[in-house]
């Protein structure tokens, strides 16, 4: 049975035809699908994180815990790192040897992205590809280390954490131009 607004298909091709609303009286108050979410549900959700750091949550990462992770979560789809360049992997390579603002080399994060705070977001909210969500914060904080220690931007004893990840330079922040516009057709 169709409910709501719908063509008499016996009158469709009458120039008189008209949209018929159907008898919603005796629909049910609720179809009984799904619940009302819990607020532990919404706030696990509520995971943005911004350039300037805020949304951060607490934990803390290194490189070297990172490549543990990253080998063991990671790799089969973004590859080790000693690939060759012509072998075909299901996701982008995110690092690349050696960081800089160089257009002409393959857009990775650490010649590309002008945040370090975006790689955290970015790989919480969405990785790895067959699970995301389910790395601990620990283990973000980790692999963000291990990404940006594999692109030359921070040693591989660098601490990452809510306090130290916003304040990695990004080597291709230059690049970005912040858009302050408020209206109009201004061109940045």
């Amino acid at each position: 049975m169709l409910y709501g607004y719908m063509l008499c298909m016996s009158c469709k091709h009458n120039s008189n035809s008209t949209m018929v609303l159907q008898d919603t009286a005796n629909w049910p108050a609720t179809f009984g699908l799904g619940r009302p979410a819990t607020q532990a549900e919404i706030a696990k959700l509520d995971i943005d994180v911004r350039p300037d750091g805020k949304g951060l949550p607490p934990g803390a990462g290194d490189a070297i815990t990172g490549k543990t992770i990253y080998m063991a979560k990671c790799a089969a789809c973004h590859g080790t790192g000693a690939e060759p360049m012509d072998v075909k992997l299901p996701g982008p390579a995110l690092m690349n040897d050696s960081a800089g603002a160089d257009r002409n080399k393959l857009k990775t994060i650490g010649n590309y992205w002008p945040y370090a705070t975006t790689i955290f977001d970015y790989v919480r909210r969405t990785m790895p590809y067959n699970a995301p969500g389910t790395l601990t914060d620990n283990e973000v904080y980790s692999l963000t280390a291990y990404i940006l220690h594999a692109s030359n931007i921070i040693t591989a004893q660098t601490v990452m954490n809510a306090a130290s990840l916003p304040k990695v330079t990004m080597p291709a922040k230059k690049l970005f131009v912040p858009d302050n516009r408020h209206a109009g057709p201004e061109v940045r």
